[in-house]
C-alpha cells in the first residue's frame, strides 16, 4: 500500500529531480533486485547539511534476506560522504516492517502526520523519521 504516484510519475526516472549520483542500487545476475534515492531535503542553502531517502525498494522475491539493510547502511555512508549531519524520511504508519529496519539502522520517529493519507479506504498516518548522523562533535562516521 502506497500513495498513487502524481501524474508527472510517467516522467524519466532520472532527470532534474534525481541524478544518476543520488541512486544506489543492488544488482544479483546483472538484473537490479533493489535501490535506495538521497535527495536534499529542502532546496535551501541553509538546509544543505540534511538528506533525505526520497525512496527505497526491494524485489519482493529478494526481501528479508538483508538488502534493503545494505541499502540503509549504503546510503548512511554516502549521506556522511556528503557532508550530511542528518539523514531523514518518510514512511506509511502501517509499514511496521520498513519502520522496524529504519529503527535498527538507529533512525528515531520525529514526527507523525494523522491520516495524511487515503488509502484502500483507510486513513493511514505519514511517520517522519531521522537520524543524526553526528550525534556528538567528536563522533565518526566509523562509529555508525
Amino acid at each position: 500500500m502506497s500513495p498513487a504516484p502524481p501524474a508527472a510519475a510517467t516522467a524519466p526516472f532520472f532527470g532534474p529531480g534525481t541524478a544518476v549520483d543520488d541512486v544506489l542500487v543492488v544488482e544479483l545476475n546483472s538484473n537490479v533486485v533493489g535501490y535506495v534515492r538521497l535527495v536534499p531535503v529542502e532546496k535551501l542553502r541553509s538546509a544543505a547539511h540534511v538528506l533525505e531517502i526520497n525512496g527505497l525498494a526491494v524485489d519482493p522475491a529478494r526481501k528479508r534476506q538483508g538488502l534493503g539493510r545494505a541499502l540503509v547502511s549504503a546510503a548512511i555512508d554516502l549521506s556522511v560522504e556528503r557532508g550530511a549531519r542528518r539523514l531523514v524520511l518518510r514512511v506509511l504508519g502501517p509499514n511496521v516492517g520498513a519502520r522496524a529496519l529504519y529503527k535498527s539502522c538507529g533512525f528515531e520517529t520525529e514526527g507523525i502526520l494523522r491520516e495524511r493519507f487515503l488509502l484502500e479506504g483507510r486513513y493511514v498516518d505519514d511517520v517522519i523519521m531521522a537520524l543524526d548522523l553526528y550525534a556528538a562533535p567528536t563522533s565518526s562516521a566509523s562509529s555508525l
